[in-house]
């Protein structure tokens, strides 16, 4: 068996989010040239997210039982199955594509719960003292996802063919299983022994109740929720503000200026280039705890001025500032997680925070697209202060002092 590379594991689960970031975008513009209400909107963007929260701990205890490779590749082909089923509704029209989108986005967030055993995989191969450094290749590869997908996505359409997006995503992931087979070794020490077996809830309170654990999963949760309620309405408000001309596809079906759709590519790169290239150094320099309470006032300070933003360099410039500041708060959080937590128990202490984190993706989508029916600029102010309010929470219960060394990890 070849020896665990880092490599690899970043290269599976980059082609994994190159399909998400194909479909992503699109959802709310198919969804709503199906006449679909905010909320129905909302509705379909949080249910993947609903899969992640009930099945991330499964497969972070299962992978910590019968090791991080089986789940990985499990995982994989199925969402290669789901962006087939994401195809296929896409193609057609009125209740019946509906239905098939939210059965795409069911069964893609089952699947789409091996983030979290990616994660566990990266913190087996590595030092504790370069966990945070390294789990930032989770958030470059959602960067980079965010780059090359929305691009490929947008171009598929272009073929005319409302369907050619899924098909797309879907052979990028039947590509990424064939090559996570071939080339994926376990990580999992053979040694390593399973944490002790318990039920969901008990094992969910005993996660949170370990020393610095509960407080970094509250902070995740709050960070994510004001995230995807921008990613939820951000093409719905550049159009407003920028009154794009709307498209002609298909049978009178209308979706949004392709702008919108490189306006997440726009914040893939920026995203993808902190956690590539500068962020080992600025946790090194700041330490996690004040990391997090810095990324959290960036995310406040760019979410509040957004709905006010209507020429084209100013709208970028905020859009930057809040891709900074989003991409570095998952791998400090993760990376603290990490080396708070046994090795037996890396698997569902890490699933535990990725279906908090998908519990903000439940309700975050929900909120935005009920409350951006009803005042746009509520919404964003609602959120940047938010954000705000979590940043203080972490440079108060984080202790975020300067150069504040990492967690020492327990033993087993």
């Amino acid at each position: 068996m070849k020896k665990p590379s880092l490599p690899v594991i970043f290269l599976t689960v980059f082609l994994d989010l190159v399909g998400f970031g194909i479909v992503l975008p699109l959802l709310p513009i198919f969804a709503q040239s199906l006449d679909a209400s905010g909320f129905v909107i909302g509705c379909l963007m949080a249910s993947y997210s609903a899969m992640q929260f009930l099945f991330a701990p499964i497969w972070g205890r299962l992978s910590d039982r019968v090791g991080r490779r089986p789940i990985l590749l499990l995982s994989t082909a199925g969402a290669a199955i789901s962006y087939v089923i994401f195809a296929l509704g896409s193609s057609q029209t009125g209740l019946g594509a509906l239905i098939l989108l939210f059965a795409a986005r069911l069964f893609a967030g089952i699947c789409g719960a091996n983030i979290t055993v990616a994660q566990a995989y990266i913190a087996d191969i590595t030092p504790p003292e370069q966990r945070s450094k390294r789990m930032g290749l989770i958030g470059m590869a959602f960067g980079m996802g965010f780059i090359f997908g929305p691009a490929l996505g947008g171009l598929a359409l272009k073929t005319g063919n409302l369907g050619a997006p899924g098909w797309l995503a879907a052979g990028l992931c039947t590509l990424n299983f064939i090559f996570a087979f071939l080339r994926l070794p376990e990580s999992r020490p053979a040694e390593a022994k399973p944490a002790e077996e318990r039920p969901r809830f008990q094992q969910l309170v005993h996660t949170l109740q370990r020393p610095g654990i509960g407080v970094l999963v509250l902070i995740f949760f709050l960070a994510t929720f004001c995230f995807a309620c921008f990613e939820t309405t951000l093409g719905l408000l550049v159009s407003r503000n920028f009154n794009l001309v709307l498209q002609d596809l298909k049978g009178g079906v209308h979706v949004f200026d392709s702008k919108v759709v490189y306006l997440y590519a726009f914040c893939g790169v920026i995203g993808a280039f902190v956690q590539g290239g500068p962020l080992g150094r600025i946790v090194k320099k700041l330490g996690e705890p004040q990391l997090i309470a810095l990324s959290l006032l960036l995310l406040g300070l760019s979410l509040l001025p957004l709905p006010f933003m209507r020429t084209w360099p100013l709208l970028l410039l905020v859009l930057a500032v809040l891709s900074i500041g989003s991409s570095l708060t998952r791998p400090p959080v993760f990376g603290l997680l990490s080396n708070l937590t046994s090795a037996a128990e890396q698997g569902v202490t890490i699933g535990t925070a990725q279906s908090a984190g998908s519990l903000a993706r439940i309700a975050g989508p929900i909120f935005a697209g009920s409350l951006y029916e009803l005042h746009p600029t509520a919404l964003y102010l609602t959120c940047g202060t938010l954000a705000l309010l979590t940043a203080g929470l972490a440079w108060a219960k984080l202790g975020a002092k300067p150069g504040r060394p990492t967690a020492a990890v327990p033993t087993a």
